[in-house]
């Protein structure tokens, strides 16, 4: 840097733990409400009605700063900056997971089957570095690339196998 300091120190590009799944928040949250007899107040409009507190305490973090104070990985935000951030995402996290329960939605099961259902939407050889909604496409050239996308998914799924060669000394 011209100034003579180091430049800032990369962050390592960020995993989630494996522990807790969602299955346990659901339970340590239900089981937080039921022990102090909250559960009377969970109703699937009050928690949505929380969520949406939560997700403007969310937001209020990043209001009104620019793009190039919010960069990926948050370089210049400090450790008690990125922790309150991330008990605001958790505050988040735990409400859609407590409405899920409460409205008796499988939150991973439905993650997946959406995430699947925007890949028919938004083939990645048809929207590839596009903003545009699914809707500003034609239906046909939707088609066309699914089609493709599915054929291409095909071919590699009937390649063989190969599986790994076994460790020495295993026979």
């Amino acid at each position: 840097m011209a100034d003579g300091a180091e430049p800032p120190a990369k962050r390592p590009k960020p995993t989630f733990s494996a522990s807790p799944d969602l299955e346990v928040l659901r339970s340590q949250q239900a089981a937080f409400a039921e022990a102090r007899d909250w559960d009377q107040f969970h109703t699937p409009r009050n928690l949505a009605l929380a969520l949406v507190g939560e997700v403007g305490e969310l937001c209020e973090i990043f209001q009104w700063k620019g793009d190039h104070e919010v960069q990926p990985g948050l370089p210049g935000w400090t450790d008690a900056k990125r922790q309150h951030l991330g008990e605001e995402m958790a505050d988040v996290l735990m409400y859609l997971v407590r409405l899920a329960d409460k409205c008796g939605i499988d939150l991973p099961a439905v993650a997946d089957s959406k995430i699947q259902k925007n890949a028919a939407k938004y083939p990645a050889s048809l929207v590839r570095g596009s903003a545009k909604k699914y809707n500003e496409y034609g239906a046909a050239e939707v088609a066309q690339a699914a089609s493709q996308a599915a054929a291409e998914e095909q071919e590699a799924a009937s390649r063989p196998f190969r599986s790994p060669p076994a460790p020495a000394g295993s026979g």
